[in-house]
């Protein structure tokens, strides 16, 4: 299903993985139930394989993980955000292009 360069974030390891990250990463909150969601998996699949080794790319579950998704005031899924820093650098609602999400990303870098 998921590239294998697709990691999963959750509440106990954000922190770490995202927020203290040396590299962009790009978050992508979805849920089970979410058709659009579901959608945008091969475009996260392909950002992943696109940008492995120089950002990291996951998902993160808000059913199972909820901390983050209401500290960061997720209200609409899909939602895309790219951390740069620890800061939110980009943020994208709903379906979004894979060459916007990689320019964004890239602009991150």
């Amino acid at each position: 299903m998921a590239s294998d360069a697709v990691l999963n974030f959750t509440d106990d390891t954000f922190q770490a993985d995202v927020l203290e990250s040396d590299m962009p990463v790009l978050v992508d909150f979805w849920a089970e139930w979410c058709q659009p969601c579901k959608m945008l998996i091969p475009t996260i699949d392909a950002i992943a394989d696109e940008f492995a080794g120089r950002a990291k790319v996951g998902k993160m579950n808000i059913d199972d993980h909820k901390q983050v998704a209401l500290a960061r005031n997720i209200q609409s899924i899909p939602t895309v955000l790219i951390f740069k820093n620890g800061e939110v650098a980009q943020t994208f609602v709903g379906i979004a292009s894979k060459e916007k999400i990689a320019e964004a990303l890239e602009a991150a870098m």
